[in-house]
């Protein structure tokens, strides 16, 4: 008899580049990942179920990037990048022959036969992954959850009507993509906001008073979602782990300045993250929403470069590349070591920590869940890590490895049980509601990656495009006797690009200085077809005649930025139920 359960669950996400750029930002990204972690992933699946083992794994994958996993410009650009990977092993290789470098050349070697097998696996698949994970979830395998639509960070958008659409959106979005609802969904950076007055952070129009808003919760139920994703602390107290300041000097010098001024919040042991609760900011006439609570214990052990799995000297080291191809051939070696003392990478000697690595974090689950056990008497709980996906094969190149490996052993444990966490809520069926205060999965759980005097202009932005996209769009619903196709088809445009400008992911490009140029210009490029698009919906509610410069744009703008053809523009007309 099992002493309770085990989930992963994976967060799969990538901010919309497809015609916004190739290197060193824009598609590439969607391609590496594609290449390092959703193929590997599904290899890894595929492998286990040949093995006769069930791995249920749990997957969220945004609805953004479905929409460019899906596209056919993707697929295309994906081959090219695969093959001019391959080609530049194959330079590679070339060269350190001439130079008698027999380790590098192996290296060379393996790059060829990594991106050569990727090439295969994408042509099997058929060049459609998300179809792959379609039919993985349909035969029982994995279970696949959605995020918000964009990835908009819910605390800090500032109408209810935004975090409408990103829900509405996310819904009808995976219906379209995988035939049924979902029933989980992975809040953006794992970010919480309760029911409560709320105080914009920057000025709108001016002023900043505060008024009712819903909480995140409240759009969850009301489109049948049944649960979602915190962080520990947000349930019990103490003090977080942030998930991504071992990994950007930029975001411990944010830390910095945020942490004097941080005060962790008492830790109450009357909670506890090895059991589902439920959330609910209205009591009276909604569903409640159940929670899910990061574990603490193991999330240190793969998250930290410094302090976990990934940071083992033998892995593959992400930082240091070889020009021209991009390619990487030197081993972590130290954490702490500088790129110019790193050792050549050995696959080999990579592959043979993933053994100790994977038995170390096996037994830890199991060690925890049989205390749980024997402490409470309860042989129920869960243990649930979650992580970003692209971890696994992208940042530890080795990842989908250990992956493999700990859900073959927790297939073959004891004492702990693999669990879809959907399956769990069945099982034990929640009924305690417990509150929850604001928060995140950043570094003191608080906004200060997303907002920060680094970053608080684009809000001002976001707020903005905000007032006006809910101005047009009630204005649609409230004239249908004047609704043309033209005016409809720019009010939808100019929702799709408020929601791309409202996407968490620039704001921590900038805040993590990772890509910061890169998340400026996107910001400015969206608020800019925003309010050319605005301007074009004045003419058009006016009775104006739009010029040919201005409707070429809008084809242009539909073109490059053409995700979510089932957009409704009624999700910023109206709030479903508004705060009360």
């Amino acid at each position: 008899m099992s002493k309770g359960y085990f989930a992963y669950v994976l967060h799969s996400h990538l901010p919309y580049v497809l015609s916004h750029g190739r290197w060193p930002h824009g598609t590439d990204w969607l391609c590496e990942a594609a290449c390092e972690t959703y193929l590997p992933i599904i290899k890894v699946v595929q492998e286990l179920i040949e093995e006769g083992i069930s791995p249920k794994l749990t997957i969220g994958l945004s609805p953004v990037l479905c929409e460019q996993l899906a596209d056919d410009s993707f697929k295309s650009e994906f081959v090219s990048y695969l093959i001019q990977k391959i080609e530049a092993a194959q330079f590679d290789s070339v060269e350190f022959e001439k130079l008698k470098q027999p380790g590098m050349l192996k290296n060379s070697h393996h790059w060829i036969k990594f991106y050569t097998d990727a090439l295969n696996h994408f042509n099997q698949v058929g060049q459609d992954i998300l179809a792959q994970f379609k039919k993985l979830q349909d035969d029982g395998y994995i279970e696949i959850i959605t995020c918000g639509a964009t990835h908009g960070y819910f605390p800090l958008l500032s109408r209810d009507e935004s975090l409408q659409a990103q829900t509405k959106a996310a819904v009808k979005n995976y219906k379209k993509h995988f035939g049924q609802q979902p029933t989980g969904i992975w809040l953006p950076e794992c970010a919480y906001r309760p029911k409560y007055n709320w105080t914009p952070p920057v000025p709108i129009n001016g002023k900043q008073e505060p008024y009712l808003r819903k909480g995140s919760d409240e759009f969850l139920s009301e489109n049948g979602i049944d649960y979602f994703v915190i962080d520990s602390v947000l349930l019990k107290g103490g003090k977080s782990q942030g998930v991504y300041i071992d990994r950007f000097d930029s975001l411990k010098m944010l830390w910095n300045q945020f942490e004097k001024n941080y005060k962790p919040k008492e830790e109450t042991f009357e909670k506890t993250p090895r059991k589902a609760y439920l959330v609910a900011s209205e009591c009276d006439d909604k569903k409640p929403t159940a929670i899910f609570s990061r574990d603490p214990e193991t999330g240190v052990l793969v998250w930290s470069g410094d302090h976990g799995y990934p940071g083992d000297g033998n892995y593959l080291d992400f930082h240091k590349k070889r020009d021209p191809g991009g390619h990487r051939y030197w081993a972590v070696t130290s954490s702490k070591a500088d790129l110019a003392d790193k050792v050549e990478y050995n696959h080999e000697s990579a592959l043979n920590r993933i053994p100790e690595n994977s038995d170390h974090f096996v037994s830890t689950v199991e060690k925890i869940m049989d205390e749980y056990s024997q402490d409470k008497n309860d042989n129920d709980g869960i243990l649930m890590a979650p992580y970003d996906a692209e971890l696994f094969g992208h940042w530890w190149f080795e990842g989908p490895q250990f992956l493999k490996a700990t859900l073959r052993k927790f297939a073959q444990s004891d004492s702990v049980e693999l669990t879809f966490l959907k399956d769990h809520l069945t099982r034990t069926k929640p009924k305690q509601i417990v509150s929850i205060p604001e928060g995140s999965w950043g570094q003191g759980n608080g906004h200060y990656i997303w907002l920060n005097k680094e970053n608080d202009w684009s809000w001002k932005h976001i707020y903005q495009a905000e007032e006006k996209m809910c101005r047009y769009a009630k204005y649609w619903h409230d004239h249908k006797d004047v609704r043309s196709d033209e005016l409809t088809k720019l009010i939808k445009q100019a929702g799709r690009e408020l929601m791309l400008l409202s996407a968490s992911d620039w704001q921590f490009l900038i805040s993590t200085e990772a890509a910061r140029d890169y998340a400026d210009l996107r910001l400015q490029e969206h608020f800019e077809d925003f309010n050319r698009l605005a301007s074009m919906i004045e003419k058009a509610i006016d009775g104006s005649q739009i010029n040919a410069d201005d409707l070429k744009f809008y084809d242009e703008c539909a073109a490059r930025d053409c995700l979510f053809a089932e957009f409704e523009i009624e999700w910023f007309a109206k709030v479903d139920y508004p705060a009360e």
